[in-house]
């Protein structure tokens, strides 16, 4: 079976380390987990291997966090994947910092990157990881807020719950979506 990871970001020195970025952080980590390194390819830095028998193919795209749609229509077409064998990686303002949900499908939730997903698939039924980045900000600050890097308290703890999202993630390919959601959330 193949499964597609998708993690979310936007490229560019001055995004690195931003909570937008966290899904391109959690990509990275996986990297490891699946032996595997990223080349540039269409729309993509793209990188497949193994877990557990599973075929993982990973893609960080290039059209910016509320582009993205148009990269993951192209991999999935291209290596001909279900919807069900997707996951979308992304940050979330409305869960506490560091807070992980798995969800099997929903709305966007005002994630203009699920937005452009939706749009590009005409589809919310795929699995989606929302990494908590918490909302402190003024009200009109959501998009200087989320381009922000984490605090140094935040910083501390990032690298234990990118290992825990990571590993979640590859639970999802591994067990399923329902399984991996009633051990993780």
């Amino acid at each position: 079976m193949k499964y597609l990871i998708i993690g979310l970001g936007n490229i560019g020195k001055e995004y690195e380390n931003t909570r937008h970025n966290i899904g391109f952080e959690i990509a990275d980590n996986l990297l490891n987990k699946i032996d595997s390194k990223f080349e540039l390819d269409k729309h993509a830095f793209y990188a497949k291997g193994k877990f557990k028998g599973k075929n993982i193919h990973l893609i960080k795209p290039l059209n910016y966090v509320n582009n993205s749609g148009k990269a993951v229509k192209y991999w999935i077409n291209k290596l001909k994947i279900p919807i069900k064998n997707i996951l979308v990686i992304i940050d979330d303002i409305s869960l506490p910092f560091a807070k992980i949900r798995l969800k099997n499908k929903g709305s966007d939730g005002g994630h203009n990157g699920l937005k452009s997903i939706n749009h590009s698939l005409n589809s919310s039924n795929y699995a989606r990881l929302r990494f908590g980045v918490g909302n402190n900000f003024r009200p009109g600050y959501q998009s200087k807020y989320v381009l922000e890097s984490f605090s140094n308290d935040e910083q501390k703890e990032l690298p234990i719950n990118i290992e825990l999202a990571s590993d979640i993630s590859l639970n999802f390919c591994h067990l399923g979506v329902e399984r991996t959601m009633n051990e993780f959330n």
